[in-house]
């Protein structure tokens, strides 16, 4: 069962075409918006730890500012290589919070 919690007020989220940090219960998550649309996903490149919320949005992806790996907002799955990826949390908005689902 989901167990939504806040995590950033509305008027936090970036703009659309960028990212940004955000903790929730000692988890460190990357919020993008791609064209409007929110997502939620681990804020650390596991190439070598990198802070994905400090990069920015191509297309549907978040770029890891260290090395540039980019990680599909949808899947969390990376351009390359093909077998890395990163967790996507479960995000909802509900009037003026941002929710998610770390679990």
């Amino acid at each position: 069962m989901a167990e939504w919690v806040r995590l950033c007020g509305l008027a936090e989220v970036p703009a659309p075409g960028r990212v940004m940090e955000a903790e929730v219960d000692g988890v460190q998550v990357c919020v993008a918006n791609v064209n409007g649309v929110l997502s939620a996903l681990d804020n650390i490149c596991p190439h070598r730890q990198g802070p994905l919320g400090q990069g920015w949005v191509e297309g549907e992806a978040v770029i890891c500012p260290w090395h540039s790996w980019a990680f599909n907002v949808k899947t969390g799955l990376a351009e390359f290589p093909a077998h890395e990826r990163v967790e996507v949390f479960p995000l909802r908005v509900e009037g003026e919070d941002v929710l998610v689902d770390i679990e």
